[in-house]
């Protein structure tokens, strides 16, 4: 939202958050020992009574736990806890298809990297997880923003408020997706019409930082796909109309009033754990074509190249990654794997960790957030995601993702703001022998129609 950072807009907030000062300054400490964390789940021996129920819980105590069976049968598995810069964080994402005799692992840990927001006219930058007190901004959801769902309280770390650190800020629920899929007959053809309504698991918050509010949504499809997204709303920010760098679009009557053109720099963090192993496989795929003489169709030939060693990579019509179980294959034998497919991205490109597109660099506790990183690595190891890529080959590779938002204000951005997003899927690649959500009459259609 333009311009809730400058000087005169910070006021709103900060008259209100001076006891957030010491959360910056103890930065490190929060990095290493979250205030709150998913508690041990007590395990009952094998064969007692709940054996069962306890070996497919997520390890954490029921009030960190987040379990949710969709229509079509999937059932998704998750612990939470929430930190002092990063906000929610989700532990230990599992996914259960019908059929399935046990969960699948996808990750370990799932969280937001950074938002990192530069204004075009080179007056101001700011990283607004571990800068700006994203964490600590996290607001109270009522009923109504969570229909149907459980609206968790959260503990939050170096609250403004200290007297009263918790805030009932964290929704779950599920919510309509349209078509999971259709299939009707040919004409002429006499058979049903197999079609589904998909629904998905959501969980989120809403995070305020300045004039923004910052949606964190975390969707869980029944198909297994994963669909995560950050929205900003709010107001746009009365201190920045002043029409003084000539680079933003009038709001409001005639030219007089503007609002300064910045970009949203969105990173997410994650660590796969497929089927339980850190020891993930990262696989790069690029397609080229070739024109053929005398208008023949182009032909297109798809090559696989491993990534054994940190990559900073840009994404492309034809270039795609996924991870990989090391040992986890589906009932076909197929490796299982996930997609890391970006959405539509505005790349700013006037910094070094924002250039690219995909990061994948190996497990290393201290590297957290992808800029302004505040733990101390060690000497010439960087602040940034992009001066980790070293080549160190990757054992446990941490993927983070970037997507860009170049956000040009419009006179429809008031008031309230509308939300604008930006996001990607991970989609799950032979983590089953078939569409989890295939109706039982369709069953043996493996490989083969009809």
């Amino acid at each position: 939202m333009p311009g809730r950072h400058h000087a005169g807009a910070r006021i709103r907030r900060r008259t209100t958050a001076l006891a957030a000062a010491p959360l910056l300054l103890a930065a490190t400490a929060l990095l290493t020992a979250p205030a709150v964390q998913a508690a041990p789940e007590a395990r009952e021996a094998p064969g007692a009574p709940g054996a069962r129920a306890a070996a497919t819980a997520p390890p954490c105590s029921a009030v960190f736990r987040i379990s949710r069976t969709l229509d079509g049968g999937t059932t998704w598995r998750m612990c939470w806890h929430y930190e002092g810069n990063a906000g929610l964080v989700l532990d230990d994402v599992s996914y259960q298809p019908k059929g399935e005799p046990r969960p699948v692992k996808v990750l370990t840990s799932a969280r937001l990297g950074q938002i990192h927001v530069p204004y075009d006219d080179g007056r101001n930058e700011y990283d607004d997880l571990t800068g700006q007190g994203f964490a600590q901004g996290l607001q109270k959801l009522t009923p109504a923003e969570c229909p149907g769902g459980t609206i968790k309280t959260v503990k939050v770390p170096g609250a403004y408020d200290p007297a009263h650190p918790d805030v009932s800020g964290l929704c779950t629920t599920t919510r309509a997706r349209g078509h999971a899929y259709r299939m009707g007959p040919y004409p002429g053809e006499h058979a049903p019409t197999y079609q589904l309504q998909g629904q998905d698991l959501l969980v989120y918050t809403v995070n305020k930082v300045g004039w923004y509010e910052y949606l964190t949504e975390w969707r869980f499809a029944g198909d297994g796909t994963m669909t995560f997204q950050v929205g900003a709303t709010g107001t746009v920010s009365p201190g920045d109309y002043d029409a003084g760098d000539g680079r933003g679009m009038p709001l409001g009557k005639g030219a007089k009033d503007y609002a300064t053109s910045h970009s949203h720099n969105v990173f997410w963090r994650l660590d796969f754990g497929l089927d339980g192993s850190s020891a993930n496989k990262v696989e790069q795929f690029d397609s080229a074509t070739t024109t053929r003489r005398g208008g023949n169709t182009p032909t297109i030939r798809t090559t696989r190249t491993p990534v054994t060693r940190e990559l900073a990579g840009d994404a492309g019509p034809l270039r795609w990654w996924r991870v990989v179980s090391p040992n986890g294959r589906n009932k076909d034998g197929h490796p299982r794997s996930y997609e890391i497919v970006p959405g539509h991205t505005s790349k700013y490109t006037g910094r070094g960790y924002t250039r690219h597109d995909v990061y994948f660099t190996d497990y290393n506790t201290c590297e957290r957030f992808a800029s302004n990183n505040l733990a101390n690595c060690g000497p010439h190891t960087g602040r940034s995601v992009d001066a980790w890529v070293n080549g160190q080959p990757l054992k446990h590779p941490i993927a983070w993702v970037n997507i860009g938002f170049h956000h040009i204000a419009r006179d429809e951005d008031q008031e309230p703001m509308p939300v604008h997003w930006q996001g990607f899927q991970l989609v799950p690649r032979d983590v089953t022998a078939m569409n989890p959500l295939t109706p039982p009459a369709l069953a043996g259609h493996n490989g083969q129609y009809g």
